[in-house]
């Protein structure tokens, strides 16, 4: 795991649309970003941090339709992550890791160097300069504290196919693509027997929130203000345990925080969440960064594009495992 450690900023770049005409640009800024109120983006604005129109600022001032803001984040300090994984799959073009707990895959909340797209860059860009493959970037995201099964590819047409098939599998459940999870949820009330499986539909929306703006959570199909997105997940009780359930989840479609929403939303949210509620609604003091549950991509099974199979699986934690039967 790599000390945490200063990285070289970031460059975040805005264009101001016609609602933001006559807005001040510290305004805009708290609007858009609300980790920061408006006396914080005006203190950057005096120490030169935003430019607009290419042009550094020293003070506020009002927006006009299509201006071009850029924020010139200094360096900030990134936490410490897990930083090793084991390859469960390499083909030369597609690259399958078993991604650890606590790692981020793209860059956000915080997380700039510290995720798997730059440390695969880092670690493949040598090889990349003397080879035709290229760099392998994600196919998919994974959350901060899911771990399993990563997917990346090295072909831009290989990572738009496969990106397509992981997200939309709903729609075309003929593909064959199937993803498997496992989690322990917390001990409430299921519709179901141990060995009994649950058909899980509920769309997924944003939603607003207070440190966010807006946030994924549980939907219905008649809340047009939400712009719902079907899913659908399939959850298999596997074990009832004194303090958690241990399922296991399937999923077709690729949705945001899809299993904690689905789990959430059928009463029994994963063990240790700090953002979704029974019924699958946002904590508003919480974010869907921190972490505190376990949730495991163990198997996935996707087509080639010549027709062939990829059947891959990650070792699973032990809190994961089935636990022997009492007596046995």
């Amino acid at each position: 795991m790599p000390a945490g450690s200063l990285n070289q900023g970031w460059i975040y770049t805005d264009r101001a649309g016609s609602a933001a005409a006559g807005q001040t640009i510290s305004a805009f800024y708290a609007a858009r970003y609300r980790h920061s109120d408006q006396q914080v983006w005006q203190a950057r604005l005096e120490a030169g941090e935003i430019h607009r129109n290419g042009q550094q600022l020293r003070a506020d001032g009002s927006l006009a339709p299509g201006d071009r803001l850029a924020w010139h984040r200094p360096p900030w300090h990134e936490p410490p992550v897990p930083d090793q994984w084991q390859v469960v799959h390499d083909d030369g073009d597609i690259l399958v890791i078993d991604k650890p707990s606590g790692l981020p895959v793209l860059p956000a909340g915080g997380f700039l160097e510290h995720t798997v797209l730059r440390l695969i860059e880092r670690r493949h860009r040598d090889a990349a300069a003397t080879a035709t493959t290229g760099v392998p970037r994600p196919v998919h995201r994974l959350g901060r504290f899911t771990s399993g099964l990563l997917v990346l590819a090295r072909q831009p047409a290989t990572r738009a196919w496969l990106s397509a098939l992981l997200r939309e599998s709903t729609a075309a459940p003929e593909s064959g693509c199937r993803k498997l999870y496992r989690a322990l949820t917390q001990a409430g009330p299921l519709p179901i027997a141990v060995g009994e499986r649950l058909e899980i539909h509920t769309p997924i929306g944003r939603w607003p929130h207070p440190l966010l703006g807006q946030v994924w959570a549980a939907a219905s199909a008649a809340d047009s203000a939400a712009a719902p997105l079907p899913a659908w997940s399939e959850l298999h009780l596997l074990q009832v345990r004194p303090q958690a359930h241990l399922v296991e989840v399937a999923i077709r479609s690729g949705r945001p925080h899809q299993i904690r929403i689905h789990a959430a939303s059928v009463g029994t949210p994963l063990l240790g969440d700090p953002l979704y509620l029974p019924g699958g609604e946002a904590r508003p003091q919480a974010l869907p960064g921190l972490g505190g549950y376990q949730l495991h991509a163990h198997r996935l099974v996707l087509p080639r594009p010549e027709g062939t199979w990829l059947e891959l699986e990650a070792p699973l934690p032990p809190a994961l495992e089935l636990a022997p039967a009492a007596g046995g």
